[in-house]
């Protein structure tokens, strides 16, 4: 079997028992990266050599190791949003195209401590903002089941690699669901952790209450390998709690039986498309097998979420991309005859159109006479949204609906129809208001297109989603589909 056919964890235990070499690993996933990568295109900068360099020095390393860490010369890829020292963090921007950070994420820190392999940066809609990866400033990232769809975003660069095994695992983030969708599209496990749990020291911030950074893989196990890495407290994070992480591996392998499933309502009407909808309940009754128990919940306030959020994330967006002047760093415009008109044309060239978007939004719902009929009262929606959150888990353990409304999307077709692409999160964005985790499993296909399920949780409570989402894993074999093999 190819070592890229394997498993993160697989491939952990054979470097730790020494029958296989880092150099090894790297390298039988470079090979199938330049089978697939031409084609989905998820990379933004390939780091190839780079490496391969390292894989390099960690076989030397590994011979001198009492204690081999658990990602010690595990591939993985890293958002281009999330800031890496001495290599492009681009934003997939062209205000941030020559961007080259003097320090790394908190995340990368702690990936780096265990030995971790960077393959690349992986494109993502410009800033985040997006959720179809069309709005990167530099190409479009195409889906690996389907290559005239799109992976879903904004982490599609993300989804797309680990989808196709060029990458055993990725980093990305969630602001409304930009983790969860392209999981859902790409047909790979998607987790979104609590706020709070992982650090968000080093992301380059879209909307700062909301965004949450996270892991892509093709099993649960795998994310909940590198959960035990990235989670927990970080002094430089003033948003990062101090919550006991526990051991996810050993976490999900406790039973089920005895949880309770809510199925909110809401989420399951009439006009969600019959075929998802079955695939979804159809995965709830296996796991209604396994001796969970299934109860019938209300979240009221969630059909508020995509307006709620709609107004929340573009304001916060509107103050953090303030900083992108063309005084201190990134793109200025060339042609310019005082500073006000270097600001404004600096922005305007700099800037893609879903980002000025959201930057007008966001300034206009902040405004003088418009905040407290916008800003103030999407915050008092929010805090409602979340209290539906709280009732619910006092019956429930998880609550289960689908992660998308649909299936992976042709390219183009709702690009200039800004309305329905938003609709694409309405299903996710209540997880991030919430500030609740959230991940995204395979359920079955419609059309030959992955179906995702969602599991949500209740605060800082990771584990119990991951274990049931590895009990439907061992009934489903979802990470046994492989596109474009």
């Amino acid at each position: 079997m190819s070592l890229w056919k394997k498993t993160a964890l697989e491939l952990s235990n054979l470097i730790k028992s020494k029958e296989i070499k880092p150099s090894e690993v790297v390298q039988s996933f470079i090979e199938r990266k330049r089978q697939v990568e031409p084609k989905i295109q998820a990379y933004v900068t390939d780091l190839e050599e780079f490496a391969i360099q390292m894989a390099k020095k960690l076989d030397e390393e590994i011979t001198k190791l009492e204690k081999i860490p658990d990602l010690f010369g595990i591939p993985i890829a890293i958002k281009d949003n999330i800031s890496t020292k001495g290599i492009r963090t681009t934003c997939s921007s062209k205000m941030l195209e020559n961007f080259v950070p003097i320090y790394d994420a908190t995340v990368i820190e702690r990936l780096k401590e265990q030995g971790y392999v960077i393959t690349g940066k992986t494109n993502l809609d410009e800033f985040a903002m997006g959720s179809s990866t069309e709005n990167s400033a530099f190409f479009t990232t195409k889906n690996p089941w389907d290559l005239e769809r799109v992976p879903g975003g904004s982490s599609g660069g993300s989804a797309a690699i680990v989808a196709a095994a060029a990458v055993p695992l990725s980093l990305g983030s969630d602001t409304g669901g930009s983790i969860r969708q392209p999981a859902a599209f790409c047909g790979i496990v998607g987790l979104k952790p609590t706020y709070g749990r992982v650090s968000r020291y080093g992301l380059v911030a879209f909307a700062s209450s909301l965004d949450q950074i996270g892991p892509f893989s093709r099993t649960v196990e795998d994310a909940a390998l590198i959960m035990n890495v990235i989670a927990g407290k970080d002094n430089r994070d003033s948003t990062s709690k101090d919550v006991p992480v526990p051991n996810y591996l050993e976490e999900i392998k406790k039973d089920v039986k005895g949880l309770k499933i809510g199925l909110p309502k809401e989420f399951f009407t009439d006009d969600l498309d019959p075929q998802i909808k079955d695939t979804v309940l159809n995965a709830v009754k296996q796991l209604e097998k396994e001796g969970m128990s299934v109860e019938e919940i209300s979240l009221p306030h969630a059909k508020y979420a995509i307006e709620t959020y709609y107004i929340i994330a573009p304001a916060e967006a509107s103050s953090n991309l303030a900083r992108f002047d063309g005084v201190r760093y990134g793109y200025r415009t060339k042609d310019y005859s005082d500073l006000e008109e270097m600001y404004s044309k600096t922005r305007n060239e700099g800037f893609g159109s879903e980002v000025k978007r959201r930057i007008m939004i966001g300034t206009y719902v902040l405004s003088s006479g418009y905040y407290d009929a916008y800003y103030l009262k999407a915050q008092k929606v929010r805090t409602l949204i979340y209290q539906d959150y709280v009732k619910a888990f006092e019956k429930v353990d998880v609550i289960i609906s689908p992660t998308t409304p649909d299936v992976a999307f042709k390219i183009g077709e709702k690009s200039s129809d800004p309305i329905q692409m938003y609709l694409s999160d309405i299903f996710t964005v209540s997880a991030n208001i919430a500030t609740v985790p959230a991940i995204s499993i395979p359920c079955g296909f419609k059309d030959n297109l992955p179906v995702g399920m969602q599991i949500t949780g209740k605060p800082f409570d990771e584990a119990t989603i991951l274990r049931v989402a590895y009990r439907y894993q061992n009934i489903y074999r979802f990470y046994e589909k492989i596109p474009m093999e």
